[in-house]
Parts: C-alpha cells; sequence; structure tokens
C-alpha cells in the first residue's frame, strides 16, 4: 500500500470513474445510467466541490481503483451523506476500503458535521458488514429505487459523531 494516493478528483478523472464504478455496477447484473441517477458523475466538480462537499479517488500510481464522496444533506444542519464508495474487486478487502471510509469521516468530522446518512443499495451485502464494522448503524428503512436500468432497494446507514 506504499504507493497507495487519496487525492480530489478532478473533471478529468470523471470517465475513469465511471468506468470503476460500471464494472461494480456490472458484478450485480446492471449499468451505469450516467443520464439519471448518475449523473453527478459527469460533473463531479460542479455537483461536489461547488456545493462544500468532496469527492476523492483512491490511486496505486496512476490507475484509480477506488472512490469516494461527502455531500451536506441540503436543509439537515449539521448532517452530511456518503455517496460514491467503489473499489475494484481486486482491491475489496485489503484495507483500502477502510482508507476511503476513513478519509470520509474525518473530513466530515473536520467540516464540523455532527452525523452521517447514507442509503446503501440491498444488493451489497458485503458493504453492509463494512459499514457496521466501522460502526454505522442500520435502521431496518428501505427505500424503493427507479432511476436506474433496473430497479432496485436501498438500505439506510446513520452514525451520530
Amino acid at each position: 500500500m506504499a504507493d497507495i494516493l487519496i487525492r480530489q478528483a478532478t473533471a478529468s478523472d470523471q470517465a475513469a470513474i465511471a468506468e470503476l464504478i460500471g464494472g461494480v455496477y456490472a458484478e450485480y447484473g446492471d449499468e451505469l445510467c450516467l443520464d439519471d441517477a448518475e449523473k453527478d458523475l459527469t460533473e463531479i466538480p460542479e455537483y461536489y466541490h461547488d456545493r462544500d462537499g468532496d469527492f476523492v479517488v483512491m490511486c496505486d500510481r496512476d490507475e484509480i481503483i477506488g472512490c469516494h464522496a461527502v455531500l451536506p444533506i441540503s436543509g439537515k444542519s449539521g448532517t452530511c451523506t456518503f455517496r460514491r464508495l467503489y473499489l475494484t474487486h481486486s482491491r475489496r478487502g485489503g484495507g483500502c476500503g477502510k482508507l476511503l471510509m476513513q478519509w470520509a469521516v474525518d473530513w466530515a468530522r473536520d467540516q464540523g458535521f455532527k452525523r452521517i446518512e447514507f442509503w446503501s443499495d440491498t444488493r451489497f451485502t458485503h458493504a453492509h458488514g463494512f459499514f457496521k464494522s466501522f460502526g454505522f448503524n442500520e435502521t431496518g428503512n428501505i427505500r424503493h429505487m427507479e432511476d436506474s436500468f433496473e430497479p432496485y432497494s436501498e438500505y439506510f446507514f446513520f452514525m451520530n459523531l
């Protein structure tokens, strides 16, 4: 992990980020929908950085192997949401996810947030165990989504900082 770097994503990273996330979706028989649910991936600086959030990539040398993002939740003072935590298949389980999650929790604390809330696709069962091991609580709330090529559902997670 000596060559691993976490840095702020730029517009020039957008294609590689979409490819990374599209690869994860393909593992579940789904695909990226850049016109709807994933439109933020075509406007990362505007969608995240210009809205007082952040989006980072994890690189091994020059290859993007992971990403994560944080945004304030509009209308919920002191609360942010996590989005876009993805790693290439070969990097899961080796500590890279922990580094990205720790970056996001630290960033949220440093920005003065008191609570983190996010939704996670019900198909990502391994990730749910990871979130719980990191201290996130699952409420049992489920929402059903139809903003992609295939309908899906999501579980709600939160952590008070």
